[in-house]
């Protein structure tokens, strides 16, 4: 991923949050050198290992044996931005339309997990992560034992070491303070929740 400095995210922990929420990602991988594209919610854990899981009959699984290296890209808010939002527009007509964006790419090394105990924690970990905030919260355990047991073993895990985090916030960084102020009003008069929630990363 092409990232100029000024739009570099080193936070890791910023990044880490972006992964939990909303926790949804693309799992990239490479099959005989055609990119793979697979969309699935993932957990986290504390060790900063990525987790989640495919349908048996989803080949990306057996096909992470022979390559295993993968990257999961995840994606925040994004709004477009229309240069009649710059101060400098109405001074020189000099401003083009743009794209804000944030984004982290999980680069790591996948591998296959079939364990049944692994796999039921990690639908606890994941169904957790989702339903915690909600009154009446789902568990796994509110399913039928041998319901959830035959569910479990139509899935496969999948377990993944993180090597390396990347991260992008375009945010209007590069922009000077009445352009900025600018976006942000923009960005707010829009009235949509991803174009405010980028309003809050324009510095």
């Amino acid at each position: 991923m092409y990232i100029p400095k000024h739009f570099a995210q080193s936070d890791t922990n910023a990044m880490q949050q972006l992964i939990r929420d909303p926790g949804f990602g693309t799992l990239v991988t490479v099959e005989k050198g055609v990119p793979q594209a697979n969309h699935m919610p993932f957990f986290l854990d504390d060790k900063g290992r990525l987790q989640c899981h495919v349908a048996r009959g989803n080949p990306v699984w057996q096909q992470i044996g022979n390559a295993p290296d993968v990257l999961v890209i995840f994606q925040g808010p994004d709004a477009y931005i229309s240069p009649s939002w710059y101060a400098t527009k109405k001074e020189t007509g000099k401003a083009v339309p743009t794209w804000n964006y944030q984004v982290v790419h999980a680069h790591g090394r996948a591998s296959a997990i079939e364990d049944p105990v692994w796999l039921r924690q990690h639908l606890e970990n994941l169904t957790h992560q989702n339903e915690h905030r909600r009154a009446d919260a789902w568990t796994v355990a509110d399913a039928p034992a041998d319901y959830i047991e035959k569910m479990i073993g139509a899935i496969v895990g999948l377990d993944i070491t993180i090597q390396r985090l990347e991260g992008k916030l375009k945010a209007s960084q590069n922009q000077p303070e009445a352009n900025r102020l600018g976006v942000k009003t923009g960005l707010d008069a829009e009235g949509t929740d991803s174009a405010r929630a980028m309003g809050r990363y324009v510095p």
